[in-house]
């Protein structure tokens, strides 16, 4: 089987650093290059060496044509902006795209899901198995349990670096909730609470954020009811988890026809 030839996008960050040393321990993965944006001190590094994995021979760079020239597939934890401009690239050389940024506007969505007409563009927001395994719960929990019995409410957690929220990850499992109950979330959150809010309304799917220290990321779907409760957590401890799922992504959807896939498509948990 051929290598699967990728680009890492923010090679030099701490989710890119990570990604390439996933891919040099993944079978069928190779790293064809590592960008950075121009100016940063990274560029003319060694990506293996920065990232603690040994001398590779993948210069960072910031010269984005010849990066992709002779790649297979982008893997991309970086901004909305420089995601939607890749998914714009990707689309015209029919490259497969891993997104695991979040913070997308709708209208950045549309130009991703417009992309994937010729790209094969992953998107998530969260690449781990765990994540994924926990949306599937709170999608049938959700629907087993009726709005009128039961409140949602949905608590996550992230570094203080972090930039957006709620986290994708807490958006993807309130996506989750909605779709067990049969409704639409955007008609349905309630992101901010403060002041004399009174009653809390029947069917809403409550969220709260908390950001400190270097919390990777942990998500707790509580599931609350008179005289139960019910909570749905997981915890990551370690930011490998999301480029594994990155690197899986990749590789499945290499073989893949054009679109927009999830990583319940890769990981065979869609409906």
């Amino acid at each position: 089987m051929s290598e699967t030839k990728l680009v890492v996008l923010g090679a030099a960050g701490r989710m890119g650093r990570t990604l390439v040393q996933i891919i040099m321990e993944t079978d069928g993965a190779r790293l064809h290059a590592a960008l950075e944006h121009s100016g940063s001190p990274a560029l003319g590094n060694d990506a293996g060496t920065l990232a603690g994995a040994g001398h590779l021979g993948v210069t960072i760079s910031d010269d984005v044509n010849t990066a992709l020239d002779g790649a297979d597939g982008i893997i991309d934890f970086t901004v909305p902006a420089a995601s939607t401009g890749f998914a714009a690239l990707a689309a015209k050389r029919g490259l497969v795209h891993v997104i695991g940024t979040t913070g997308f506007s709708a209208a950045e969505e549309a130009e991703i899901a417009a992309a994937a007409k010729t790209a094969r563009i992953v998107k998530s927001g969260n690449m781990s198995l765990g994540v994924n395994l926990l949306v599937g719960l709170v999608e049938k929990a959700a629907r087993a349990l009726g709005p009128d019995a039961f409140d949602i409410e949905i608590l996550e957690m992230h570094h203080k670096h972090k930039v957006d929220a709620p986290s994708g990850t807490a958006l993807l499992l309130g996506e989750a909730a909605a779709k067990g109950r049969n409704v639409k979330l955007a008609d349905n959150s309630v992101r901010v609470r403060d002041g004399h809010t009174g009653p809390r309304e029947a069917g809403t799917i409550g969220f709260a954020t908390l950001r400190g220290g270097s919390v990777v990321g942990d998500h707790t779907v509580i599931l609350a009811g008179e005289g139960e409760r019910i909570q749905l957590s997981h915890l990551a401890a370690d930011r490998a988890i999301f480029a594994r799922g990155a690197v899986r992504g990749a590789l499945w959807a290499k073989d893949q026809a054009p679109g927009l896939y999830s990583m319940r498509d890769v990981l065979g948990l869609a409906d």
